[in-house]
C-alpha cells in the first residue's frame, strides 16, 4: 500500500514546529513534509530529523511574501533573479535534509501581464531550476492548484502541468499530484492518476469539501488507496489536510497503513 507522510505544516499544530517531528514519529509515521524549511537553521531540521528517524520526504521552493499572499513567483517575469537565488537557497537546504525532491509553485497570475509571457518565464524558470537541481540529484516537481481556494494560481491542471513538462524538456521535472486540488479543478481522480502515473513522483491528500481528513468529505479514499497501489505507484502520498479536531485524534483514517 501506499506510503503516507506527515505535513508538518498542518498537522500537530498543538505543539511547536520543531515538538511536530517527534509528534509525527509517535503517531507512527515515517516521513514529513512541510512547505518552507527556511525559517529554522538547516542543522537544527537535520538534527530533529535524525533524532526521529524521520526522512525528509519533500518541501518547497522559496515562493515570495507568503504572508502577503504570495504563491509562488515562478511564473512572474519581474522576479527571474529571485527565483534563480532561491533555487540555490533550497539546494542548501535539501542537501542538509537530504531531501530528494523540491516542489516548485507557479505563483498567482496578475491580469496585468499577458499570459504567454508569463507562461515563458515559467517554463525558462524551471528550465534553469531542473537543470541545477540535476547537478545536485534533486527532483523537481511542479504542482497544480485550484483555483478556488488560490484565485488566479497560474497552474491549475493536470493536463496543463503535462504541456508544461514537454516544452520544458527536462528529465528532472515531474508532477506533484494533489488528490484534494485536482478534485476541485478536474474530478474523476482515478482515470487522471492512472493517466498521469508516468510523471507522478509525490501525491498530496485531504477531504473535499473542507480540506480535512480523508473520511470528512466526498472523496473514496479507500478506493483510491486500493487503485495507487495496483497501479503500481511507489512514492510517498503528503498528509496535507486540516485536522477538524486533534490531529491524532483524527488519524484513526491512516492508522492501518502505518503499522
Amino acid at each position: 500500500m501506499p506510503k503516507f507522510n506527515a505535513n508538518l505544516t498542518m498537522l500537530f499544530n498543538e505543539v511547536d514546529f520543531l515538538d511536530r517531528f517527534r509528534a509525527a514519529k509517535d503517531a507512527g509515521f515515517k516521513g514529513v513534509e512541510y512547505l518552507f524549511p527556511y525559517p529554522y537553521p538547516k542543522e537544527q531540521l537535520a538534527e530533529r530529523l535524525a533524532q526521529n528517524r524521520l526522512t525528509q520526504v519533500l518541501h518547497n521552493l522559496p515562493a515570495g511574501d507568503w504572508a502577503k499572499g504570495e504563491r509562488g513567483i515562478a511564473c512572474l517575469p519581474d522576479r527571474v533573479g529571485e527565483f534563480q537565488d532561491g533555487v540555490g537557497k533550497a539546494i542548501e537546504y535539501a542537501t542538509a535534509l537530504q531531501c530528494m525532491q523540491i516542489n516548485c509553485l507557479a505563483g498567482i497570475a496578475p491580469k496585468s501581464v499577458d499570459p504567454a509571457k508569463l507562461r515563458e518565464a515559467f517554463v525558462g524558470n524551471l528550465q534553469f531550476a531542473a537543470r541545477e537541481l540535476k547537478s545536485a540529484g534533486i527532483r523537481l516537481l511542479i504542482e497544480p492548484c485550484n483555483t478556488r481556494d488560490i484565485p488566479g494560481f497560474f497552474l491549475n491542471h493536470s493536463m496543463q502541468a503535462l504541456e508544461i513538462i514537454k516544452d520544458v524538456g527536462s528529465d528532472n521535472l515531474f508532477l506533484q499530484y494533489d488528490i484534494y486540488h485536482m478534485q476541485i479543478m478536474e474530478g474523476d481522480l482515478a482515470p487522471a492518476i492512472q493517466r498521469n502515473l508516468g510523471s507522478i513522483r509525490h501525491m498530496q491528500l485531504a477531504d473535499n469539501p473542507g480540506r480535512n481528513e480523508p473520511g470528512t468529505g466526498e472523496i473514496n479514499y479507500p478506493f483510491l488507496f486500493e487503485w495507487i497501489d495496483k497501479l503500481g505507484y511507489t512514492g510517498w502520498i503528503g498528509c496535507e489536510y486540516k485536522p477538524r479536531g486533534g490531529t491524532v485524534e483524527g488519524l484513526g483514517w491512516v492508522k492501518p497503513y502505518l503499522s
